[in-house]
């Protein structure tokens, strides 16, 4: 289980920064540790000790030389880890402030998920922990952070608004683009800028992000240029991005990034977090299939038990209902009068198509079982007692729709890692830090 503690929650699809926190939890100003331990950053009420990041970057350096990076110079290593355990306490601060609490059922479920995905059982888990020299407190606690990262994360990503028009923009530019289902493989340097930097300041910056294209378009390794030059919480991991839809570029280089060939890097590209070069690694992919998805449409009358009517009463005024229409009354009249479906009730019970997966168990089986325009006995599902009939079965395309849910969730993904970075460096900038390498 070499890869144990790998992130349990994909932070991709919303794009969010890459987070790593291994490193012991920094303690308060009041617990300054033993006399053997130092102090190295304090963060506002909090610190870093600098066994915590010597910690980090052993196991940084452990995976750059597997991966065959050259290491930059120690003294800038050591700045770059401690400015990502920095970032991460104050992400951290910042959920403690809002309340966030990661239950123990939470953090639970994701070490089940943890333990499923690289073939063991939760039992098991303690115990490979320990095998691999790590306490099992203290992997819990780094999930437990790394779940707060992600939700607080989140939060900030869920105000991302994408509108109708902007959609549709997005949908006629992939129309446009022969290559839209393409996937690429990205690496990126920032070189960040703060919202209130001097002219000589963004002077400065903007040369330090020339003269890393320059070395980059010389054929310096663009892995140890990031690590060397890199702002973006991605320095350690030599920038990269990894894989990319067409739809999932961030839109600063939507239009840029498919012209390049592999090996290419871009200009540099300005936003509000700095300057940004971004390179591409490979490319793949490009075509288009068919999707073809199994529908049903079908309408329900649904009831509810409650301190007066039990499931014996409830099933028995179902099954009048039903011989009711049999006998010829309209289904959707008594279903906008009866049915306890607000949702649907409105529509005579009719539910609309709809694909594998959106019902529950017991309502897709008891569907399964019928002809068209039959309507079943009535059953129970955890909304309530049902009797349901099947208008009609159809085989759709449905890669349209799935074409813009994807692009819309792209959007909301490109926008989201500007949104982290921003929000970052607004918590810093308005936080008291001090260095005391």
């Amino acid at each position: 289980m070499k890869y144990l503690t790998t992130f349990f929650i994909s932070a991709v699809a919303v794009g969010l920064l890459s987070v790593n926190s291994s490193h012991a939890e920094p303690r308060r100003l009041s617990d300054r540790g033993s006399s053997l331990d130092r102090i190295v950053a304090i963060v506002n009420d909090g610190v870093i000790l600098n066994s915590e990041l010597d910690n980090e970057i052993a196991r940084i350096t452990v995976r750059l030389k597997q991966q065959k990076t050259e290491l930059p110079s120690a003294v800038v290593l050591r700045s770059q880890i401690l400015d990502r355990l920095i970032q991460q306490e104050l992400q951290l601060q910042r959920a403690e402030k809002g309340g966030l609490k990661v239950t123990d059922d939470m953090l639970n479920t994701a070490l089940n998920d943890i333990a499923t995905s690289n073939g063991a059982k939760f039992s098991d888990l303690p115990a490979i922990i320990e095998a691999q020299g790590q306490s099992y407190a203290a992997y819990r606690e780094e999930i437990r952070r790394d779940i707060a990262l992600q939700i607080i994360q989140r939060e900030i990503v869920s105000d991302i608004k994408i509108t109708p028009r902007e959609l549709d923009q997005a949908l006629a530019k992939e129309a446009r683009t022969p290559d839209a289902n393409a996937q690429y493989n990205l690496s990126h340097i920032l070189i960040a800028v703060t919202s209130n930097a001097t002219a000589e300041q963004l002077t400065q910056r903007e040369a330090r992000a020339q003269e890393a294209l320059g070395k980059a378009r010389a054929g310096q390794n663009f892995a140890e240029l990031a690590i060397n030059y890199s702002d973006s919480s991605t320095n350690v991991e030599g920038g990269a991005l990894g894989w990319r839809s067409g739809t999932q570029l961030p839109s600063i280089i939507a239009e840029r990034i498919p012209t390049l060939k592999a090996g290419e890097v871009t200009d540099i590209i300005r936003t509000p977090s700095g300057f940004h070069l971004f390179k591409l690694n490979e490319k793949r992919g490009g075509t288009t299939e068919q999707q073809l998805e199994s529908q049903i449409h079908a309408r329900h009358i649904l009831l509810k038990t409650n301190e007066i009517e039990d499931d014996n009463t409830v099933k028995q005024r179902l099954e009048k209902i039903r011989a009711r229409i049999l006998a010829g009354e309209e289904f959707a009249t008594i279903a906008a009068v009866t049915s306890q479906d607000t949702g649907s009730a409105v529509q005579g019970g009719d539910l609309g198509w709809a694909g594998p997966g959106i019902f529950v168990g017991e309502f897709e089986k008891a569907l399964d079982k019928l002809d068209t325009n039959q309507i079943s006995e009535p059953f129970k599902t955890q909304f309530g007692w049902h009797i349901v009939q099947l208008l009609g079965r159809r085989t759709q395309d449905v890669s349209e729709d799935n074409k813009r849910n994807k692009v819309y969730s792209a959007l909301r993904e490109s926008k989201a890692e500007e949104a982290i970075e921003l929000w970052v460096r607004e918590l810093r900038a308005n936080s008291y830090i001090e260095i005391l390498l």
